[in-house]
C-alpha cells in the first residue's frame, strides 16, 4: 500500500487514489468512523484494460447518517466535559463505505495510514503511528470481519455498534475487535427459545447471504434441532440478487406448509424481501425477526401491504440519551465543514436542490439550507433506532474512558504521554463504567457486552402505522428457565389475530400414543400410534410407550396404568355360589343319610357291612364336601396349605373306608367256606386299623410336603395379560403328585377288589355298588387332569372343586342311596332272611 520514490528525498506515498473522509474534524486525538451512508453501489464490468473507476455509491441511508451523528454527539459531549479528558479535544475522520467490503478495507487503511505524503527518515523508512487511535464501525458483520482482519495486526481497536456475528468473538482471528451489541451466539439461541415457547416446531427460515445471516442462522438451526424444532426450508437472499433467484425463493415460501418464518436478515435485504412478498401476494405468515430489522422504522414504512403485521423478534434494549435527538435535528448543511455529504443528505431530506449541486437532478425546488426539520416526518426524524445510536455513543465513551486512564487525567491530562493503539486496546478491555443514562459498559474476554434483549411485537394502529410494542425480555445471564420473560396477554399476531398461530408438521401426539417418524421426513413429521396393550404414555409427544408393572395394566386410553383385576373363585360370583351350594347340599345330604343310618342302625341292611365303617365313611364324605369350600375365596398362606392337605387326607380316609368295606365283603364270603378262619384275622379291630394305617401314610406324605416345600399363594401374570390370577402354587410338585398318586393307588386297589367281588351270591351284594362308585371316582379324576390343565384362571379351581364334589356324590349315591331306598321305601326287604337269601331262588 506504500511505495518509496528515490528522488531528492525519501517519501512515502499510498498507492492508488487517496481515500478522503466524508466527515472530518481535527483534534488532539483522532477517532475513526465507518458508516454506510449509501446502501449500495453501481456495478461496473471491469475490462482490465484500464484503471478501474472509483466505486459510485447510490441509495442514501438516513439511518446510517443518524449513526454518524450519534458519534459526533458523543465526541462533542466529551469535548465539552470537564470531568472526562479535560483539556483534550477529540477529532474524527468518518468514511462512507457504502456497505462494500472493499471500500471498508480501503477506508480502514486510510484511517491507519493517512493520505499525506510523509518524509521518511533513514532509520525507520515508511513507518509512523496510526492516524486514529480507535475506529467506530462497521454496521454490518462481513465488512467488520474484513476490516478487523486488516487492522488486527496493528492492534487498532475496532468497536462496532451493530456487527453481531458470533464469529467475531474469535480473538485469534480478530484480536482488536470489540462491540457494544450482543453476539448472535446469544441472539440465535434466544430466537430458538422464543420459537419453542410458542410451540412452533415447523418453520421456514430466510437469511441474508453474508456472515451475519449465515452464521446467525447456522447457530439458530443448531439450537432449534436441540429444542425439537425443524426447518422446512432455509433460503438466503442478498440485495443484489437477480430477480429469478428472488422469484424462486417466493415459490418455495408459497409451496411450504409452515406458517412461521424466521428472518435473520439485514434491513436492506428485508426491503427486497418485502417488495417480492407484495408482488406475489404472500400474506398471513407469522414473522420472527432478528434485531437487524425488527425495530427498523424504515422497514415498517416499506411494508405498505402490512405483510409483517404481528411480527415478533428480538431488539436491543431501548435507551434515551438526553440531548441526542435535539443534536441530530439541529444539523445544517451550510454550518458543516464537509458540505458534500451534508448537501446530498439535505437534498434527499427535503426533495430540493442547491444551485451549485450537480447531483440533484429531478428535484423541483431549490434548497436554502434553512429548511425546518420540525415538521418533517421520515426515517431521519424517527428515533426508533435510539438503542443503536446508544451503542455508538457507548463505544465512543469506552475509548474516552480508556484514554482518560492512560493519560492519568484528573483536572488535566498528561499531553506528553505517547499513545499506543495496543495500550488503548488493553485499557478498553478493562474499562467498566456507567453512562449518564445508567447503562453499565464493559467487555468480556471475547470483547462482547452482556446479552440482553427486548422482545418486540409489531402492532398496527388504526392509522396504519406500526407500533413497536415491548412484550417481554430476554436476559442470557440468567438461568436457562428464567431467561425468557413474556407478557402473553399483550400480543397481536399475523392478520391481527389474538390467537397464537399454529405451525407444526404433525399435530401433537396425545397421551396414550407414541410418535413414529414418517419415512424420509424431518423428525417433526410423524404419525401417532396408540400404545400396545399393557403399555402407556402419560405425556404429550412421547417417543416411547412404557410397559406397566406386572401388577398393573393399561387403561382404555393407554395413558395410565391401573391395577390388574385380581381373579380368583369367590363366593360372591355365580359359579362360586353354585359350587358352595353344591358343597353344602352334599354335606346336608350326607348328614341326612347318617341320621337315617343312625335311626335304623339295628336293621340288618345297616348291620350287614360293619356299621362303624359306614359311619366313618359318611364322616369322611362330609369332610370331602366341606374341604371343597377351602378352594373358594382369596388364596392365603393358610388356605393354600389347608386345601390340598385336607383334600388329600379326607379322600384317603374315604377311600380307606370303602376299601375296608370291600375287603369285608370278600372276607365274609370266604369265612362261609368250610374250615375258613379268615374273619378272625380281619375283624372290626383290624378294619379300623387298616383305615387308620392307610390314612396315616397320607398324613405323613402331607407333613413332609408342608415341611419341605409347602403350597403358597401366588400371583400368576402369565396366563392373562390384563388379569392377575390368584392361585396356590404347589410348592413341591413331587408332594402334590405323591398325594394324588396315593389316592389313585387306593382307588384302583379298591376298584379291583370290588370288581372281583361283584358276582358273589347275595341278595344285596355291596361290592357291585362299590365297583360302580369307584368307576365313577376314577373316571372323574382321569378326566380331571386334562380339564384342569386346559382351564384358565379360576376355572381350573372350579374344575378341581367339581371333581371333588362329583366323586364325593358318586360315592354317596352309589353306596348309600340304594340302602336308604330299601330302608325307607322297601322295609320288607330289610330282613336278615332276605339279606342272606339267594338271588336266583
Amino acid at each position: 500500500m506504500a511505495s518509496v520514490s528515490q528522488a531528492e528525498e525519501t517519501v512515502c506515498r499510498q498507492r492508488g487514489d487517496s481515500e478522503n473522509p466524508q466527515l472530518s474534524k481535527d483534534g488532539d486525538i483522532m477517532l475513526g468512523g465507518m458508516f454506510s451512508f449509501h446502501s449500495t453501489w453501481k456495478d461496473r464490468q471491469d475490462t482490465y484494460m484500464h484503471k478501474p473507476l472509483p466505486t459510485e455509491c447510490t441509495s442514501l441511508l438516513f439511518r446510517e447518517f443518524q449513526l454518524a451523528q450519534a458519534m459526533l454527539f458523543a465526541i462533542e459531549e466529551i469535548n465539552n466535559s470537564t470531568e472526562l479528558l479535560p483539556g483534550i479535544l477529540l477529532g474524527y475522520r468518518i468514511y462512507d463505505v457504502c456497505g462494500s467490503i472493499a471500500r471498508g478495507v480501503r477506508a480502514a487503511l486510510a484511517l491507519a495510514n493517512g493520505n499525506e505524503v510523509v518524509s521518511a527518515s533513514s532509520e525507520a523508512p515508511c513507518t509512523r503511528t496510526g492516524q486514529v487511535q480507535a475506529i467506530m464501525g462497521d454496521t454490518s458483520s462481513s465488512p467488520s470481519m474484513a476490516i478487523a482482519t486488516v487492522i488486527g495486526p496493528f492492534h487498532i481497536p475496532l468497536i462496532s455498534h451493530f456487527a453481531t456475528c458470533a464469529c467475531l468473538s474469535d480473538k485469534t482471528k480478530y484480536p482488536s475487535f470489540l462491540r457494544t451489541i450482543s453476539s448472535d451466539y446469544y441472539q440465535s439461541r434466544a430466537l430458538a427459545q422464543l420459537v419453542k415457547h410458542f410451540g412452533w416446531t415447523w418453520v421456514g427460515a430466510i437469511r441474508t447471504n453474508d456472515d451475519y445471516g449465515n452464521n446467525g442462522m447456522a447457530t439458530f438451526t443448531e439450537t432449534a434441532q436441540q429444542l425439537g424444532i425443524c426447518l422446512e426450508y432455509s433460503v438466503s437472499v442478498f440485495k443484489t440478487d437477480p430477480p429469478d433467484k428472488i422469484h424462486k425463493i417466493m415459490e418455495i415460501i408459497k409451496a411450504s406448509t409452515s406458517k412461521v418464518i424466521v428472518a435473520f436478515i439485514s434491513p436492506s435485504d428485508m426491503d427486497t424481501v418485502i417488495h417480492a412478498l407484495s408482488q406475489h401476494n404472500l400474506t398471513g405468515y407469522q414473522w420472527v425477526g432478528s434485531e437487524g430489522w425488527i425495530l427498523d422504522s424504515q422497514t415498517a414504512a416499506m411494508d405498505r401491504h402490512h405483510i409483517l403485521d404481528g411480527a415478533i423478534g428480538l431488539a436491543i434494549p431501548r435507551a434515551h440519551v438526553s440531548g441526542m435527538r435535539e443534536f441530530m435535528l439541529d444539523v445544517k448543511p451550510l454550518n458543516s465543514s464537509s458540505n458534500a455529504i451534508f448537501t446530498e443528505f439535505w437534498e434527499a431530506l427535503f426533495s430540493c436542490k442547491f444551485e451549485q449541486s450537480k447531483s440533484s437532478a429531478g428535484y423541483q425546488k431549490e434548497c436554502t439550507g434553512h429548511e425546518d426539520l420540525t415538521g418533517v416526518q421520515n426515517s431521519f426524524t424517527d428515533m426508533s433506532l435510539m438503542p443503536i445510536f446508544n451503542n455508538v455513543y457507548k463505544g465512543v465513551y469506552a475509548v474516552a474512558h480508556a484514554l482518560h486512564s492512560i493519560l492519568n487525567c484528573n483536572k488535566t491530562c498528561n499531553n506528553t504521554a505517547q499513545l499506543d493503539p495496543f495500550m488503548i486496546l488493553q485499557h478498553i478491555r478493562k474499562i467498566r463504567f456507567k453512562t449518564k443514562v445508567g447503562d453499565e459498559v464493559y467487555f468480556n474476554e471475547k470483547g462482547d457486552p452482556a446479552a440482553k434483549y427486548e422482545i418486540i411485537n409489531w402492532q398496527p394502529k388504526e392509522n396504519g402505522i406500526v407500533d413497536f410494542v415491548t412484550v417481554g425480555f430476554h436476559d442470557a445471564s440468567l438461568p436457562a428457565d428464567k431467561q425468557l420473560n413474556l407478557q402473553n396477554n399483550s400480543f397481536i399476531w399475523a392478520q391481527n389475530s389474538k390467537q397464537v398461530p399454529l405451525s407444526v408438521c404433525s399435530e401433537k401426539c396425545p397421551p396414550g400414543t407414541r410418535k413414529v417418524l414418517q419415512k424420509g421426513k424431518p423428525v417433526c413429521c410423524y404419525d401417532c400410534l396408540k400404545c400396545a396393550e399393557g403399555e402407556i404414555s402419560n405425556i404429550t409427544d412421547s417417543i416411547t410407550c412404557v410397559r406397566c408393572h406386572p401388577e398393573f395394566w393399561s387403561n382404555e386410553r393407554r395413558d395410565a396404568c391401573v391395577n390388574k383385576e385380581a381373579e380368583f373363585l369367590s363366593y360372591e360370583e355365580i359359579m362360586g355360589a353354585l359350587l358352595t351350594a353344591a358343597s353344602l347340599f352334599g354335606t346336608c345330604m350326607t348328614a341326612v343319610v347318617a341320621i337315617i343310618f343312625f335311626h335304623y342302625r339295628q336293621t340288618p341292611i345297616v348291620r350287614a357291612n360293619n356299621t362303624e365303617l359306614s359311619f366313618l365313611l359318611l364322616f369322611s364324605l362330609t369332610l370331602c364336601f366341606l374341604c371343597s369350600l377351602t378352594f373358594i375365596g382369596r388364596p392365603s398362606e393358610w388356605s393354600c396349605m389347608l386345601r390340598h392337605t385336607a383334600f388329600g387326607i379326607t379322600f384317603v380316609l374315604c377311600i380307606s373306608c370303602v376299601l375296608g368295606k370291600t375287603i369285608v365283603v370278600l372276607m365274609a364270603f370266604r369265612a362261609t367256606l368250610p374250615g375258613s378262619n379268615v374273619m378272625k384275622w380281619f375283624g372290626p379291630a383290624q378294619q379300623k386299623l387298616s383305615v387308620l394305617g392307610f390314612t396315616l401314610i397320607q398324613v405323613i406324605i402331607c407333613i413332609l410336603w408342608l415341611t419341605i416345600s409347602p403350597p403358597f399363594p401366588f400371583k400368576n401374570f402369565k396366563k392373562f395379560k390384563d388379569k392377575i390370577i390368584l392361585e396356590c402354587a404347589l410348592g413341591s410338585a413331587v408332594g402334590f403328585w405323591a398325594v394324588l398318586g396315593y389316592i389313585g393307588l387306593l382307588a384302583i386297589l379298591c376298584f379291583i377288589l370290588a370288581f372281583l367281588a361283584r358276582k358273589l351270591p347275595d341278595n344285596f351284594n355291596e361290592a357291585k355298588f362299590i365297583t360302580f362308585s369307584m368307576l365313577i371316582f376314577c373316571a372323574v379324576w382321569i378326566t380331571f387332569i386334562p380339564a384342569y390343565v386346559s382351564s384358565p384362571g379360576k376355572f381350573s379351581v372350579a374344575v378341581e372343586i367339581f371333581a371333588i364334589l362329583a366323586s364325593s356324590f358318586g360315592l354317596l349315591i352309589c353306596i348309600f342311596i340304594p340302602k336308604c331306598y330299601i330302608i325307607l321305601l322297601k322295609p320288607q326287604k330289610n330282613t336278615k332272611k332276605n339279606m342272606m337269601g339267594k338271588g336266583a331262588l
